[in-house]
């Protein structure tokens, strides 16, 4: 297994393309190329419809996987507000490859068997796939697919994102193989010998008490540990240090304990959800997540600095570098220059941490990964599908 990554910020998509494609068969020599992910800013949105042809121009019969993005990643480089084209490149002989595409109307009741979520997808569970998933956030309710592959394939890896760059409906591309769509989800199960270990920097930290859900009702939280929630918050909000109390007024979060068992939880062990309204007659809160009583939750805060220790912390924490070939990153559109004030942050500190490896992505409209065992649909997030062979050195 090899991989190889390469990004280009020229101006022109057909110069930028053979840029990416020099580069990556320069390092990958001799060896065939089984999979091409391909990331294109809507600067080029022009050209969306013939960058397939373009690449097999150019690499012959090679699977094409891809979507067009906000900002793109490739070469261990982030490229944002500007043209950008990243392709990284994948040899792996001994993995089987099955691509996909799915509308909304094609998915199977969430009641639904699990075989029935097979016959969708037409991947068998007894293959072990680990899935890249690419979707539309205009057309596709990626959480109902999400829930759905949990059920019928629970231990397999689902990384991905939504593609990003376009502002309504059929703007944005999906591209799978030699079609490019506009609509739904496309997706790759790879099985064989193949690995995609997964981190999910949510960038946040948890501050005040964990605490237990007392009182809720769907996604409105109404007391923690028989207490308003609000009223919580002020209390929290009284004692904390003055950069706190600034990070409160506009980053403030909820984290909910994703694992009953847990007895000293940390950073990546919440799934981190936002808050998205107040009652200050009630003291209750809308959470941007489903709750249920008896859950352990914690507040949570954001910012640059949290944000850059919390991956840090994950990337230290991961213990199959000396094996992985390369990695894809989906950053969410709300990080990289945005967040940081500079430029390929996220992809700096990947290469401190776990050295030069191939890494390719793009920034997402809400990024696909899992927490404790389950699949979810983030925000804020940096999400690395980070892969490696099962076999062999």
């Amino acid at each position: 297994m090899k991989l190889a990554s390469a990004v280009s910020d020229l101006s022109d998509m057909e110069s930028a393309l053979d840029q990416c494609v020099e580069s990556v068969t320069e390092q990958m020599g001799d060896l065939d190329v089984h999979l091409v992910a391909v990331f294109v800013s809507e600067h080029f949105a022009m050209g969306y419809d013939e960058l397939s042809n373009m690449i097999k121009s150019r690499m012959g019969s090679v699977r094409i996987f891809g979507c067009s993005a906000g900002g793109v990643i490739g070469g261990g480089r982030e490229v944002e507000h500007r043209p950008g084209l990243s392709i990284t490149v994948a040899n792996m002989p001994d993995v089987e490859m099955t691509p996909f595409h799915l509308e909304d109307s094609d998915l199977p009741d969430m009641d639904a068997a699990p075989d029935e979520w097979e016959k969708a997808l037409k991947v068998s569970a007894e293959i072990d796939p680990k899935f890249l998933l690419l979707a539309d956030p205009f057309s596709f309710a990626a959480g109902n697919l999400l829930l759905g592959m949990d059920y019928a394939y629970p231990n397999s890896v689902k990384i991905g994102g939504l593609a990003s760059g376009g502002r309504t409906h059929g703007d944005n591309a999906l591209f799978l193989g030699d079609e490019v769509f506009r609509s739904g989800v496309i997706g790759v199960a790879l099985s064989g010998n193949v690995a995609v270990d997964t981190i999910v920097a949510q960038g946040c930290r948890p501050v005040g008490s964990l605490m237990s859900v007392t009182k809720s009702d769907k996604n409105v939280l109404r007391e923690l540990d028989e207490r308003p929630p609000l009223e919580v918050v002020r209390e929290m909000f009284q004692s904390a240090s003055q950069r706190d109390q600034e990070l409160m007024q506009t980053s403030l979060f909820l984290g909910i304990l994703m694992d009953d068992f847990v007895d000293n939880p940390q950073q990546g062990d919440f799934l981190v959800r936002n808050i998205i309204g107040m009652d200050g007659r009630t003291g209750a809160m809308a959470i941007g997540e489903l709750l249920r009583e008896g859950q352990r939750v914690q507040f949570h805060l954001r910012d640059a600095i949290t944000s850059s220790e919390d991956l840090a912390n994950l990337l230290t924490r991961y213990d199959n570098g000396s094996r992985s070939e390369g990695a894809l990153l989906f950053s969410c559109l709300g990080r990289g220059e945005h967040l940081y004030g500079q430029p390929d942050h996220d992809t700096n500190l990947f290469r401190d941490k776990l050295g030069p490896l191939p890494l390719g992505g793009f920034f997402c409209n809400g990024e696909i990964g899992p927490v404790s065992g389950s699949t979810f649909l983030h925000g804020y997030t940096s999400s690395f599908g980070i892969f490696r062979p099962i076999d062999g050195p």
